[in-house]
């Protein structure tokens, strides 16, 4: 939608990157369900670590999704007006939105998410039941790493907001399409 410049082609290729690859988390989400579901209705015994690894699966799949979601543009939006704008205001309007809403709010969510998970690996934290996972520190930590990426992701978007308004920095001729053989 927003034309590419330098630095946003770079961001954007290792988030795009960095998404693709947790993408496989999903796999890891649905195998450790089935074998819970297994486990607890063939074999007549669940396990509490499985019924944990999922849930630390699925939500280190989310988090490391959003960036991904800001660098594909397929994010939610819930704007009746959007699609008619023309390209210029819509780089405004998320210019200002991100300046002034996003971007403060991933600020003190990292700073304070940052502590939070360094508290869990001062600790050892892990889960408060006996056959519960341990190291939960290793899941606190990437969600402060999951905000900072996306922060990335909306600070490369901005940029493309900024080649789109003032040229700044300056816009990348649109990529080819790969060949076909």
């Amino acid at each position: 939608m927003f034309p590419d410049n330098h630095f946003s082609r770079i961001v954007d290729a290792g988030l795009l990157l960095l998404g693709r690859l947790s993408a496989w988390l999903w796999l890891g989400v649905l195998a450790v369900v089935v074998a819970n579901v297994v486990a607890r209705f063939f074999l007549r015994g669940g396990s509490i670590w499985l019924v944990e690894l999922s849930w630390h699966l699925f939500g280190a799949a989310m988090l490391l999704s959003l960036s991904y979601a800001v660098v594909t543009d397929s994010h939610v939006r819930v704007d009746l007006f959007h699609e008619r704008f023309q390209l210029k205001t819509k780089a405004a309007i998320e210019l200002v939105g991100f300046v002034l809403l996003l971007l403060p709010a991933l600020y003190i969510l990292i700073a304070e998410l940052i502590p939070y998970a360094h508290r869990s690996f001062i600790y050892n934290e892990r889960s408060q039941a006996p056959s519960g996972l341990p190291y939960r520190w290793i899941l606190k930590s990437l969600v402060p790493i999951a905000f900072a990426l996306l922060a990335l992701a909306v600070v490369s978007r901005l940029s493309k907001c900024t080649t789109t308004l003032f040229n700044i920095p300056r816009q990348l001729p649109p990529r080819e399409p790969p060949p076909t053989p």
